[in-house]
C-alpha cells in the first residue's frame, strides 16, 4: 500500500504515524468537547488522550512479547524497540487499563469520563486499522477472490496475492459502533453503560474480522485465540451494563423508601 508518504532527505513520515496522530486528535477534540457539556475540565481530555495512546502501544508490545516470548530471549532489545509486533487486543488492554487509571488518578468522576472515552476510542481505533491497512504490515486475511481483494506488494509485510483486507473491515464496524453509540450517548442510561457496550461492540468486531485472518486456529478447528477472548470480554460487557443498571435502579428506589419511613 503506502507505508512511506513523503520522504525529504533523512525523513520521512509514515502513514501508520500519521493516522496514529490522527488517532489522537480527532477524538480529543471530540472529547474536549463533550467534557464541556457535562461541566468536566475540557483540559482533561488531552491527559486521557495521552494515556489512551501511550497505554495501547505498550499493552500491544507486550501482548507481542508475550505470544514470542523465544524470540524476546533471544534477542529482547531488537523485540523491544521494532516498529513491528503490536498486537490488537493488547493494544486494547493496556490503553482501557491507562484509561481507567488516568480516570481514578485524577479522582475525575469515573462512569461518566468512562462512558464518553470508551465510545471515542471506537473512533481512534477506526484510524489505527486506517494505518495498518495503509502501511500493509501484515495485518490482512487469507488469499481471496472477492471483488474488493487487495494485495500490498509495497507494505510493510508486502504481498503480490489478492487477500482479505482485513483492517477495511475492522474500520467498517468500527465506525458503525461509533456512530450508534455517540448518536445514544445522551440517553438515559445507567452510568457505564457506554463503558460496557464498548467491549461489547469491540469484541464482536473482533470474532467477527477474525474469520479473514490467518491467525491460528486453537479450538474446534475454526476459533482463535482472540475470538476466545473476545467472548470473553462480551460477557464482561454485559455484566458492567447490568451491574450499572441495577445501582441505578438501588440509588433510586433507596431515596424513595426513605420518604416512607416513620420519622
Amino acid at each position: 500500500m503506502y507505508p512511506d508518504l513523503l520522504k525529504i532527505g533523512p525523513f520521512t513520515l509514515h502513514s501508520f504515524g500519521v493516522m496514529a496522530m490522527l488517532g489522537f486528535l480527532i477524538p480529543t477534540l471530540i472529547m474536549r468537547r463533550d467534557f464541556n457539556r457535562i461541566k468536566i475540565d475540557p483540559d482533561f481530555a488531552s491527559t486521557i488522550a495521552v494515556a489512551a495512546i501511550l497505554g495501547g502501544f505498550v499493552g500491544a508490545r507486550l501482548y507481542y512479547i508475550i505470544e514470542h516470548w523465544q524470540a524476546f530471549l533471544r534477542d529482547p532489545w531488537s523485540m523491544i524497540f521494532s516498529g513491528a509486533g503490536l498486537v490488537w487486543y493488547g493494544g486494547l488492554f493496556g490503553g482501557v487499563a491507562a484509561v481507567v487509571w488516568t480516570i481514578r488518578h485524577y479522582k475525575m468522576p469515573f462512569w461518566k469520563v468512562a462512558d464518553i472515552v470508551s465510545i471515542l476510542l471506537l473512533l481512534g481505533q477506526a484510524f489505527g486499522r486506517m494505518g495498518c491497512l495503509l502501511a500493509a504490515d501484515g495485518d490482512y486475511g487469507p488469499p481471496s477472490d472477492v471483488p474488493w481483494a487487495m494485495s500490498f506488494p509495497d507494505g510493510v509485510v508486502p504481498t503480490n496475492e489478492r487477500v482479505h483486507p482485513t483492517p477495511l473491515y475492522d474500520i467498517a464496524i468500527l465506525l458503525t459502533f461509533f456512530g450508534i453509540l455517540w448518536s445514544q450517548r445522551k440517553r438515559n442510561f445507567a452510568p457505564g453503560t457506554m463503558f460496557g457496550m464498548y467491549f461489547i461492540a469491540v469484541s464482536i468486531g473482533r470474532f467477527i474480522t477474525e474469520f479473514w485472518r490467518t491467525t491460528p486456529k486453537i479450538l474446534f478447528g475454526w476459533i482463535s485465540m482472540a475470538q476466545i477472548i473476545s467472548v470473553i470480554l462480551i460477557a464482561t460487557g454485559l455484566m458492567i451494563i447490568y451491574l450499572r443498571r441495577r445501582a441505578q435502579n438501588r440509588q433510586v428506589v433507596s431515596p424513595a423508601t426513605a420518604k416512607r419511613q416513620p420519622a
